[in-house]
């Protein structure tokens, strides 16, 4: 599958909405965003509300909405109670994946070879891999931001060829500006996003390069969405909380 069409607007329900109240987000939501060809929307429901939500944009005939798994097991099956493969959440709906997570590393210690695991396992599963990546506050303010965020993303690019990289997509969350109301100015979006990109250059090419989404994740809503995607090499936006709000994230979906 190829990466999503840019600018990619998604929204990423972490743990919040059951069954019930997906169907009843997509309601609300699907009755004020109406399809447009020029962009992508994603949802990122929780594993358990993925099929609800894949119901509810059957039923508004709205295939122009995508829906992705937050999180997979990188084994096809087996023993891993709790967990998911990338081919059950293909089989639910899920046609994009998140890997590497700020809160899956930080809070529940995902490794940089679990996530390169995770990546293979979404890839080989024709799905879309979206590569989270972003510094703590300490690592920005020690000046090592790029480095982090490098050790991040070389050992991915080091297991996708250059075929697979057109199906990739990036987001850059800093850690410092997740949840906490506080997100990077627009320099700082765009020196990351211009670091980003040249990594990917540097492993694919520049046409490859151009071609993938890098997303900005950390405290975006409706008022600030505009002037984060206004940024140079910000091809969307990766929504937390504010994609709760239907009526806020069909804000943010038209902020391009």
């Amino acid at each position: 599958m190829s990466a999503p069409l840019k600018p990619v607007l998604a929204g990423n329900w972490k743990m919040n909405l059951g069954p019930s109240d997906a169907a009843r987000f997509f309601d609300e939501f699907l009755a004020v965003w109406q399809p447009r060809d020029d962009r992508s929307v994603v949802v990122f429901p929780p594993a358990i509300s993925l099929s609800a939500a894949r119901e509810a944009v059957q039923a508004h005939r709205r295939p122009d909405v995508l829906l992705g798994a937050q999180k997979v097991h990188w084994e096809p099956n087996g023993a891993y109670t709790g967990e998911i493969s990338a081919r059950m959440a293909a089989d639910a709906g899920a046609s994009l994946v998140l890997v590497g997570h700020s809160e899956c590393r930080w809070v529940f210690g995902e490794t940089t070879d679990e996530t390169v695991k995770k990546v293979r396992a979404v890839v080989d599963a024709g799905l879309v891999p979206v590569l989270c990546v972003g510094e703590k506050i300490e690592e920005r303010r020690a000046g090592r931001a790029e480095d982090v965020v490098e050790s991040q993303l070389a050992p991915v690019l080091g297991t996708v060829s250059s075929d697979e990289a057109r199906s990739l997509v990036v987001a850059y969350e800093p850690v410092w500006a997740i949840g906490t109301g506080v997100n990077a100015t627009p320099d700082d979006a765009a020196a990351m996003h211009g670091y980003i990109r040249r990594e990917l250059a540097a492993a694919y090419g520049h046409e490859i390069s151009a071609a993938v989404p890098i997303l900005y994740g950390g405290s975006v809503k409706p008022d600030n969405a505009a002037e984060l995607l206004a940024v140079d090499g910000v091809d969307g936006v990766l929504v937390g909380g504010a994609s709760l709000d239907p009526h806020g994230f069909a804000r943010i979906c038209g902020a391009v």
